[in-house]
């Protein structure tokens, strides 16, 4: 089929019909022939739209005394006959016009080359000054210039607050009194447990968001209950009621729960280093010989609904504020 050269030959040959058309177009379409790009530029319009129609008519209702599998049919054919018609038309939408264009810069044949690439291109040269044989390793203190200083991790407060001069304080006030405050309590339950004095006063921070939030009964007492142990129906001692957040089916809710509630923060290490040997579900956690194993030992026996919870408590006790040669 030859591609016509006006358009009302071009209207007169767009028939649905005709099922040979478009595979003419094609192969034309790649002799890079302007006639054939614009033919082809137009059917893809054409078939653009009867995508457009078929979907209206998808979204209109179909109910009514003349509907049927027929009507539908002769519908669909002159919805394809009406884009046929449409994307011949003399202005179109636009979308002939701009396929055409894009069809055109692909055949266009490319620039010659100036001349032969190079295969080993020689470097370009950055010769140094004269006066300058080598480059400085510090620039001129006029200049502003200053090198970094390093980070050295140092206490805020307490015998170790001496620090270089420059160092950025690596450990925060809080941090450093909440560690200060819990070491004695956390060395005496080591001794009794075996279980390291850091990886429990490390968790403790974590339940507690380092001393700031401690489980009070209603009065404002604190409970003193540093690990955010539960009353279960087994225990006997006093309880307090205080909000927690737990994480349910990947979901946080805010509750209120009943905690055990403690005369000191001794008491309160106590009691959390008997939990860890009594109970069968901390095996791991006494077994863990490393700060991985301990979290991850916590998080799998169910210590907490926070399915970062090990990931946290293992930061912490890796941390700058544990890691101080006071506690080992």
């Amino acid at each position: 089929m030859n591609v016509p050269n006006d358009r009302s030959s071009l209207s007169a040959t767009s028939n649905i019909l005709d099922v040979g058309s478009l595979g003419n177009l094609k192969r034309q379409a790649r002799s890079g022939d302007p006639e054939a790009n614009k033919a082809v530029a137009r059917e893809f319009e054409a078939m653009f739209l009867q995508m457009v129609l078929k979907s209206m008519r998808d979204a209109t209702p179909r109910e009514g005394l003349f509907d049927s599998d027929q009507s539908r049919l002769y519908q669909s054919l002159l919805d394809q006959q009406l884009s046929q018609t449409l994307g011949s038309s003399t202005r179109g939408f636009g979308l002939a016009a701009m396929i055409e264009a894009q069809l055109s810069r692909r055949n266009e044949a490319p620039l010659p080359a100036e001349g032969p690439l190079e295969l080993a291109p020689k470097a370009r040269a950055f010769p140094l000054q004269p006066e300058l044989k080598a480059l400085p390793l510090r620039q001129p203190a006029e200049s502003g210039f200053k090198l970094p200083q390093p980070i050295v991790p140092t206490r805020t407060t307490g015998p170790a607050a001496t620090a270089p001069s420059g160092a950025v304080p690596a450990i925060t006030a809080v941090q450093s009194s909440f560690v200060d405050r819990m070491m004695p309590a956390a060395l005496a339950a080591e001794r009794a447990s075996g279980i390291p004095a850091r990886y429990m006063v490390a968790q403790a921070a974590l339940e507690t968001g380092w001393g700031r939030s401690v489980p009070k009964a209603a009065d404002g007492t604190t409970s003193f209950n540093i690990f955010g142990i539960k009353a279960g129906a087994s225990w006997r001692g006093p309880t307090v009621e205080s909000r927690t957040t737990e994480v349910i089916m990947g979901v946080a809710q805010t509750r209120v729960e009943r905690f055990r509630a403690y005369a000191s923060h001794e008491e309160a290490f106590s009691d959390y280093a008997k939990l860890m040997m009594r109970s069968p579900r901390y095996a791991a956690v006494r077994e863990a010989r490393d700060p991985a194993g301990f979290a991850r030992g916590l998080q799998l026996a169910g210590y907490a609904t926070d399915p970062k919870y090990a990931a946290k408590l293992e930061r912490i006790i890796g941390g700058a504020a544990l890691r101080q040669p006071m506690i080992g």
